[in-house]
């Protein structure tokens, strides 16, 4: 019973977790020490080493935040506060979310639909994709604000300017999987579908998209994370009032790093959600097809 405890991953995660908490904490003190010490100085406060860590844990606007200082910023931001209010972490994470879901299905047709075309039509192959790689040399903070201007001289503001910089991140390896995905059927088996007087399309529908499956779900796996950086990343040259990018540049303005701990917390937490339904989503589309999970 207790081996097989000790060898779950469960008890793995956990052990991750506690080492990363205590880390945490011993990091807070370290890195807030030199502004106590510097504060005690000048005041001239008898200090030991108890009152720096009960001090460094409860700092309002600390360098390194404790655990629970973000836990409890999170928890007045999203259970003390209604899903309507600006201060809510709820209504930011939604603004957020919707940017990241309309990038990403732009994302992902533009990604088959370019790979489509890649395996099917020699010259895309040798003329687009290298410039689809090429394009991912551009630093994205480089190109959101450029996307941003451009679009707002013609009056598009909102949501689908970050959705196209989301777009932008994640149709990539959506593309470059799909390619992979659609070339990997052996070589006898498309022989054989020859063999059979098999056109294009049928060969493509019935031996080409079940091999891509896998290769497009993992693609996918890394999409929708990217995605919802892009989303993030298209809100700070905006100045948006809203969504998890608004959170972190007030925080930033104001100094409030409490803040800036929560939005980035609840922006990986959402990415792990969104990981989690797309690997649920590959399951379901796995058994449809009669796959092995």
């Amino acid at each position: 019973m207790i081996n097989r405890i000790l060898n779950s991953s469960f008890f793995s995660i956990l052990t991750v977790l506690i080492f990363l908490t205590v880390f945490w904490y011993g990091a807070s003190v370290h890195l807030n020490s030199d502004v106590l010490i510097d504060k005690y100085e000048r005041k001239k406060v008898e200090w030991d080493f108890s009152k720096l860590v009960n001090d460094s844990w409860s700092m309002k606007r600390p360098i390194m935040p404790a655990p629970h200082q973000i836990f409890f910023d999170m928890k007045k931001s999203i259970f003390d506060q209604k899903i309507t209010s600006k201060r809510s972490l709820v209504y930011h994470s939604w603004v957020t979310i919707s940017s990241t879901l309309v990038g990403f299905a732009m994302g992902s047709f533009l990604g088959i639909l370019l790979a489509v075309g890649i395996v099917h039509v020699p010259t895309l192959n040798k003329s687009v994709l290298p410039w689809i790689i090429a394009s991912q040399t551009i630093p994205i903070l480089a190109l959101a604000p450029m996307i941003i201007v451009v679009l707002g001289a013609f009056g598009i503001t909102g949501l689908l300017p970050k959705a196209i910089i989301s777009a932008y991140l994640c149709f990539f390896p959506i593309a470059i999987g799909m390619v992979k995905g659609l070339r990997s059927p052996d070589l006898m088996h498309l022989d054989l579908m020859k063999t059979y007087n098999a056109t294009k399309t049928q060969i493509f529908w019935k031996l080409r998209r079940p091999a891509s499956v896998p290769f497009l779900f993992a693609s996918f796996k890394v999409s929708i994370a990217i995605s919802l950086v892009g989303a993030i990343v298209g809100e700070l040259p905006a100045g948006a009032r809203a969504g998890l990018g608004a959170r972190l540049l007030t925080g930033s303005y104001y100094g409030q790093t409490v803040q800036i701990w929560s939005a980035l917390l609840v922006a990986s937490l959402l990415a792990g959600m969104l990981v989690f339904l797309m690997t649920f989503l590959e399951s379901s589309v796995k058994k449809r097809m009669g796959s092995e999970i």
